[in-house]
């Protein structure tokens, strides 16, 4: 498959081996793996920080494989959903920072260049989670908006 922004083809990872069971190593319990993800959603934690988090330090190799539920549905039914996706967030924090960076420097054309880029992933993925019913329909991608996000 080809690349989004370049004329090159290839791989984009590698993927995971499919496992239906949890590893016997692999012995927690799921209420306590629950609670671990709860707790560090209160301190802040993104839902990828929590599950690096959980692979490094608690030894689990798959929340889904083990409590049978994913961390931001685990997030989502104690209560305390985000207001964005991740994935979408961070992109419109990488694009805040370039549009101040770009304030700055107005002749860098090629950051406005990775700007554009960066915007129409923005758009993409935003149309994506519209039809899907993850953010409201009247949702709209626009830079002022997205300051008041990032802040």
């Amino acid at each position: 498959m080809a690349r989004i922004h370049a004329r090159k083809r290839g791989r984009s990872s590698s993927t995971r081996p499919p496992h239906t069971m949890n590893p016997k190593w692999a012995n927690q319990d799921a209420k306590e793996i629950e609670e671990l993800i709860v707790k560090m959603a209160k301190e802040g934690m993104s839902t990828s920080l929590i599950g690096i988090r959980l692979r490094d330090h608690h030894n689990v190799p798959s929340v889904k494989l083990l409590t049978g539920k994913r961390i931001t549905q685990i997030i989502k039914d104690n209560g305390m959903e985000y207001k964005l996706p991740e994935d979408l967030a961070n992109l419109i924090k990488k694009a805040v920072n370039i549009h101040d960076h770009l304030s700055e420097n107005t002749r860098d054309v090629h950051n406005r260049r990775n700007l554009q880029l960066v915007e129409a992933k923005i758009r993409r993925l935003g149309r994506y989670y519209v039809t899907n019913d993850v953010l409201p329909i009247d949702w709209k991608y626009s830079i002022k908006t997205a300051k008041l996000l990032v802040d």
